[in-house]
């Protein structure tokens, strides 16, 4: 029997980040489940990305592995150019305009998933209060009045001899469920949850757009949906023919069977499809990696919390890509849950009373489900006012995008939404100096 304070399962970006933030505010005893190896960093740029925004960028930053990060290929941008294609609307948004104090020089950056999770794992291995359980996936998970207990399948989950040395079980104070969209912690304790299909598949790859980027994200709303165009860094081209300015990470959200019919296309034809539906702006597009396509799914978990168990990241909402919030949303769950659980601890002392408290886990969830509301309402909104209408309804789509573009007040705002820049915001997100 092996005993932590706090169980957290899941050990990508979400669970890493929250297991830094623990220990960065307390002496808490951290166990992290998680039987997917981490990637090492190459010169291959992984298809998966995110956009980190100056939220996020706080938070890594306040955890030390900002540094780490900046130096493995992430992009800044500061510029943001988002058109209508049925319509003459336009939005230009640029770090310039930001009002927020201090200034700020980058509207955000595009990552790939694997440096973030790189850094963080390497992070995370230095504490020595935090411990690594690799080798298992975990069977079960039961909870009393004061603890949770959780054990492990004893068949090996990695590619080595499938004969190992069992894991004992874990009995920790609080399980936290950072395991993703499918989570697993999630249907273990039967915690009900919202969906709606969004009737979209992404489609994700790396294109070479010979114009070069500009440090800037691209988006275009087609009638069948957003298609984005994030600027990537390369730390050392391999091609000597291709810039370190000219690729950029699609992310092309459209009907299944618009998806299913672009990724039957050879290369150079889904290449011409997205030079054509990007207007030329990026020049000549070609691609360069494998496509994915998976399914859009908006998900949200009822409560975030039952008994001692809470739910952060993908685990507890999924939206629409087409703001590239997501992961954003995620960070700041583990964030507010660290500031939630580590309150009343001191960093330096050993903890011998009871650090979680229900009544405060339910604000934790109250604070964390009406943020994930307000964003997937939002995404809904912006959806439906891009979906195929009638000329008169295009045209005043149209007008209004302009009038915004032209309107300061309100442009501001959107901005600092982009920024990830709000009110009650956990304080491992703000900069260092205003700690």
């Amino acid at each position: 029997m092996q005993k932590f304070d706090v169980l957290i399962v899941g050990a990508g970006m979400v669970g890493l980040t929250l297991a830094l933030a623990l220990r960065k505010s307390s002496q808490l005893k951290i166990a992290l489940v998680d039987t997917a190896a981490v990637t090492e960093l190459d010169e291959s740029i992984d298809v998966r990305v995110s956009a980190i925004n100056v939220a996020s960028k706080n938070i890594f930053e306040n955890l030390a592995v900002w540094p780490t990060i900046a130096n493995n290929r992430a992009q800044d941008y500061q510029h943001m150019h988002v058109w209508d294609k049925a319509g003459l609307g336009k939005l230009d948004f640029s770090a310039q305009d930001s009002t927020s104090l201090p200034p700020e020089d980058n509207l955000g950056w595009i990552i790939e998933n694997k440096v973030i999770r790189h850094a963080l794992w390497q992070q995370a291995q230095l504490d020595e209060g935090i411990h690594f359980f690799t080798d298992h996936k975990l069977a079960s998970i039961s909870h009393g009045d004061s603890e949770v207990f959780a054990t492990f399948e004893q068949q090996s989950s990695t590619q080595h001899s499938s004969i190992s040395t069992p894991t004992p079980p874990i009995i920790a104070k609080l399980i936290v469920g950072a395991d993703g969209a499918n989570s697993w912690v999630r249907q273990q304790m039967n915690m009900a949850m919202i969906f709606k299909d969004y009737d979209h598949h992404a489609i994700v790859a790396t294109v070479e757009c010979p114009q070069g980027h500009k440090n800037t994200a691209w988006q275009v709303f087609l009638p069948t949906g957003p298609l984005a165009f994030l600027p990537l860094k390369q730390s050392k081209s391999t091609d000597a023919s291709v810039s370190t300015s000219d690729l950029c990470s699609i992310v092309y959200s459209t009907s299944p069977d618009e998806a299913k019919r672009l990724t039957a296309l050879d290369a150079i034809e889904f290449a011409k499809e997205l030079t054509a539906a990007s207007d030329g702006k990026l020049g000549d597009i070609s691609l360069k990696s494998e496509r994915f396509t998976y399914p859009l799914t908006m998900r949200l978990a009822q409560d975030f919390v039952k008994d001692r168990v809470v739910l952060i990241g993908d685990a507890a909402h999924t939206i629409h890509p087409l703001a590239g919030q997501g992961v954003n949303l995620g960070l700041l769950d583990a964030a507010a849950l660290a500031q939630t659980l580590t309150a009343k601890l001191v960093k330096h002392e050993e903890i011998t009373t009871e650090f979680v408290n229900i009544t405060e886990l339910k604000a934790f969830s109250r604070w964390r489900k009406s943020e994930a509301t307000e964003m997937i309402t939002a995404m809904a909104g912006i959806k439906q006012a891009f979906s195929p209408q009638q000329s008169p309804i295009k045209l005043l789509r149209g007008i209004g995008m302009n009038i915004l573009n032209n309107f300061a007040p309100a442009k501001h705002r959107l901005i600092a939404q982009a920024l990830g820049l709000k009110a009650d915001l956990p304080e491992l997100a703000y900069k260092k100096d205003l700690l």
